[in-house]
């Protein structure tokens, strides 16, 4: 079986052949950047990173010996900032933290951070990792803030990007830095390391409340769109995340299953918790109380179309026309097009109304029903106060809940003064009162 170039095979202790990247000693001693690396036992995953080590290893090999290197999209110069981003968007860090949702905000990101000129007219992207100092970040940022587009305003900074950015490439200087260490600069290998950011008045994201959710419910219902309405309803009710909804984690065989016919349980993909909501509840007199009687009702209107509840029908030219079976999950930037349009016709519903606001408005809800942050946290399952109390918003209930309750406390303590001042006359009055009646008459000595 023929290897990859710089793979040798090892047999195990457990009789498996495990695979090695293995630079030549010869181009360690030239302080090669590409390290040795095992490669695990699966000879594709093992081909597929061998390839990547390979192209790493002729990027420097050709840099070494004072040669042009490719330009391409996929093969930017070895050492570079666009090289920098590349090894990013190859590492764990990004493939496991950052959602297949954001990575489009990233790659644009990372575009305008690449594409901004110098003065002398060249890319900041084609310029090498170990010549931006800190000084050249705090003109970056400069720049940030000014924007280049077409819809950027003049005068007007960009201060929500330029933290954006300046986050962006904190973490991907940490996190290639680790990956390869001689590339950058040895006395300041991350120069985005204390760039000071203005000042800002951070906008608080919107929030609908449950009349808001239940009116487009209904009335995307009534367009046609059952899938659009739950996936509201979900996402207010049992604070499910937009995109996980939509990605297929909310599953009828989580709704009133077999095992749990009084729960919905309701998967977090971000957080790998599994919240168990209760639906119902039974009474001492054998009445039953349901808790979301409401959402079941826009649930009963949802067509089974597969294992997960948010599916759409494929084949159809209509949404009149009658289902043949055939459904696919839908891609969440679609359906957020769909909320949208369907916003704009359903009356009474607020034009800042969104998937992301359905949640944010179930989460107010809970602090608005003066709930204990472990409470809250035990429906919405944040690990944290700090990201729990992110989403809840401060209402005109909220506050006058909490005037009311500061309100009553001042009021609690003028009383308390006022009965303490009280008794302490009354103590005052009776000891004076006690010492005239039982004092004795004295005997005279002149008697």
């Amino acid at each position: 079986m023929e290897l990859p170039r710089h793979v040798i095979p090892k047999r195990l202790r457990s009789g498996k052949v495990g695979y090695y990247y293995n630079v030549p000693t010869k181009y360690r001693k030239l302080n090669c950047s590409v390290k040795n690396e095992p490669l695990g036992t699966d000879f594709a995953k093992m081909v597929e990173r061998a390839k990547t080590l390979n192209d790493h290893f002729d990027e420097w090999d050709t840099a070494r010996k004072g040669l042009p290197v490719s330009q391409g999209a996929l093969m930017p110069k070895y050492g570079t900032i666009d090289w920098l981003f590349r090894e990013y968007k190859r590492s764990d860090a990004y493939l496991n933290k950052v959602a297949v949702r954001s990575r489009g905000d990233y790659e644009w990101a990372m575009n305008q951070i690449c594409d901004i000129l110098t003065k002398k007219g060249e890319r900041t992207g084609s310029r090498p990792v170990k010549l931006l100092s800190p000084r050249a970040a705090d003109k970056l940022y400069a720049k940030f803030l000014e924007g280049t587009g077409k819809k950027d305003l003049k005068g007007k900074e960009r201060l929500r990007t330029g933290e954006k950015l300046i986050g962006l490439c904190r973490k991907a200087w940490k996190v290639v830095h680790r990956l390869f260490p001689d590339e950058f600069d040895q006395q300041v290998p991350n120069p985005w390391t204390g760039v000071t950011l203005k000042v800002r008045a951070k906008a608080v994201k919107p929030a609908v409340t449950r009349e808001d959710v239940y009116t487009f419910a209904w009335g995307a219902i009534d367009a046609g769109y059952p899938e659009v309405a739950a996936t509201a309803v979900i996402c207010f009710e049992w604070l499910q995340r937009p995109e996980n909804v939509v990605a297929g984690h909310m599953k009828w065989s989580d709704y009133r299953a077999p095992s749990a016919p009084t729960v919905i349980r309701v998967a977090h993909h971000k957080t790998g918790t599994m919240a168990p909501h209760p639906l119902e509840e039974v009474q001492e007199d054998g009445s039953i109380v349901k808790f979301y009687a409401d959402a079941e009702e826009v649930l009963a209107k949802l067509p089974k179309l597969g294992v997960p509840m948010i599916l759409r029908e494929v084949g159809k030219k209509s949404k009149k026309e009658k289902a043949d079976g055939i459904a696919k999950p839908w891609i969440y930037s679609s359906l957020t097009h769909v909320v949208t349009r369907l916003r704009k016709k359903i009356d009474d519903v607020p034009a800042h109304f969104t998937l992301d606001a359905c949640r944010h408005g179930g989460l107010t809800e809970l602090e608005e029903a003066e709930l204990t942050d472990g409470q809250g946290r035990a429906l919405s399952t944040h690990k944290t106060q700090r990201s729990y109390e992110g989403y809840a918003k401060r209402t005109a209930k909220r506050m006058l809940s909490a005037t009311r309750k500061r309100h009553a406390h001042v009021l609690a303590e003028a009383v308390a003064v006022e009965i303490a001042a009280n008794e302490a006359v009354t103590n005052v009055q009776n000891g004076a009162s006690d010492g005239v009646q039982n004092e004795k008459p004295g005997i005279s000595k002149s008697a």
